[in-house]
Order: C-alpha cells, then structure tokens, then sequence
C-alpha cells in the first residue's frame, strides 16, 4: 500500500514534467531549442502566485470546474496500476466507475464553461460534450474486449505485474488494434492534434483551450494540472501495453515504465508535429477509427480466441 501511495504521488509529481516532452519534440520538428522541460512547472507556480479574477455573471459552478477538474483526475490515478504496481484503491467493476469520474470532471468543467454565459465557451463546450461520446462508446469496445480475455473489470487485472503480458498472450494480434484505439482516445479525450491544438489561440478552431478563457491565476493553474494528470493515466496504460514485460524487480520495473512513458509521449509530438489539425466535420470519422478498431478486435477475438 505504501509503494501504491508513493508512486499515486510520484505521478502527479512527474505528470507535467512529460507534458513538457511533447513540447520539445514539437521545437525539435520546427528547427527551435524549446523550453525547458521544467516549463509546466514553471507555469504552474507562476499561476498559483497570481489572483483570480471573475466576472459578475458567472456564480459558484464556475470556481467550482477547476476543483472538480483535478479532483476527478487525481483520483483516477488511484485506481490506476503505475508500473505494474497494485493500486492504491481497486474493486471488481472499477473501471465503470473510473468512466464515471472521468464524465464527472468533464461535466463541470463544461458546466464552469456555460456559466461564463460566452458564446465562446458554450461552442467550446458544445464539442467536449460531442466528441467524447464516441470515445466512451471506443472505451466500452475495449472494455468487453478485456472482459472477454479476463473475465474482470478492473484495472488491476489487466495492467497489475504479468497480467498485461497474460492480455497478449491470450490475444495477440487484435491487441495491437487496441493499443492504436487507445491512443486515438488519448488525443481526443486530451484536445490534441489533430483533434484540437493545444497551441492555437483562435477560439473557432479549439475545443479545450476555448472552455477556459475565462480561467486565471490557480484557477487555471488547477486546470493545467488536471490536464497533465489526465494525459498521464491514458499515458500510462498505453505504455503499460506496449511494454509489458514485468521481471519481479521493482527498479527495473520503473524503469521500464518510464521507457514506455517516454515513447508514448514522443509519439504524442511527432504526431502533433506531422499531422495538421482536421476540419471540424472531420474529427468525428477520426474519433469513430478507435470504436471501429475496438470492434474489430472483438470480433476476432470472439472468431479465433477461445
């Protein structure tokens, strides 16, 4: 339980330090230096040091996002086995709830956008309200597709010491059209391209970024946070998938999973760095790509694996 603790912590600790890979890789496709990769921090103090400021329409929901927004991830991150290690809460059905809390934060953090009464923000909010849907609908696949091999419903016993290398053992090739799923819900659950770009200052073009315009000081600082959070417990099951391997040492372990964090945030910015942003009316075939690959992967696995 302690080890669980530790690493829970460790994770909110470390989760803006590989948001700020993505920015290095993306300076590295443009031919610049990039900030320096303790920027989030950086940002963050800087943030939490400053006041908010309100404006006289908005009432209690508006403070409230922010709160609920990195409440609900931090608490994710407790049910989630970090480097194969046990986490810290875990019960038979606990992904169900996971999705829960994720639809939770998502839901204040829409309900603070519409209380600002901007037309902005409620256009901003509309598509976090849209687009999501497809991939709770991707998540749900993915979910009977591990229930299906595991007969469980909980993180644990999908990405706990051996049991992610028991998944590919039992299903092999239809777990590669996951891990692909997974990564299609990371850029859209966390607004980056080519769903959303993070960088963009146009309010027409974003989804996230837009929602919190009217955000400041540790209001915001809160969001960023929650943000970096988020991105990390996708992060952190992807690399769980791509690097199964569990050796029964916990350093080596740790490392391992740092290797694979590594990757998959560098994936993140070479994939922002070589695609552009699609049109609006295009995202939704995009986001449908994970339902569809979640499909497929039941179908074979219902065909072939008995």
């Amino acid at each position: 339980m302690i080890e669980s603790v530790i690493l829970w912590f460790l994770a909110i600790l470390i989760a803006p330090f590989f948001s700020a890979v993505i920015l290095k890789v993306k300076a590295f496709f443009g031919g610049k230096k990039g900030p320096p990769l303790l920027i989030n921090y950086y940002t963050l103090i800087k943030l939490f040091k400053k006041g908010s400021v309100y404006s006289n329409s908005t009432t209690f929901v508006f403070k409230l996002g922010p709160i609920v927004s990195l409440a609900t991830a931090v608490t994710v991150l407790m049910f989630l086995p970090i480097a194969g290690v046990a986490p810290i809460f875990s019960f038979n059905g606990d992904v169900i709830f996971i999705m829960y809390i994720l639809g939770l934060g998502r839901f204040f953090t829409i309900a603070a956008a519409m209380d600002t009464a901007s037309p902005f923000e409620g256009m901003g909010a509309a598509r976090e309200a849209y687009f999501p849907i497809i991939c709770e609908a991707a998540m749900f696949m993915i979910l009977i597709f591990f229930y299906r091999l595991t007969g469980e419903l909980q993180l644990a016993s999908f990405f706990t010491g051996g049991n992610t290398l028991g998944l590919w053992n039992l299903a092999g090739a239809p777990l590669l059209f996951v891990v692909i799923s997974f990564f299609i819900i990371l850029l859209t659950e966390n607004s980056r391209v080519p769903v959303d770009d993070p960088a963009t200052h146009l309010e027409l073009t974003m989804i996230h970024e837009v929602m919190v315009l009217d955000h400041s000081g540790p209001d915001l600082g809160l969001i960023e946070l929650g943000s970096f959070c988020k991105l990390f417990f996708y992060a952190t099951i992807i690399s769980r998938l791509i690097l199964p391997f569990d050796f029964g040492v916990p350093a080596l372990g740790f490392g391992l999973f740092v290797a694979g964090l590594f990757i998959v945030y560098l994936t993140i910015g070479v994939t922002e760095s070589v695609i552009a942003r699609y049109r609006m009316d295009k995202v939704p075939q995009f986001v449908l790509t994970s339902f569809a690959l979640a499909f497929f992967a039941i179908i074979i696995s219902l065909e072939f694996i008995k």
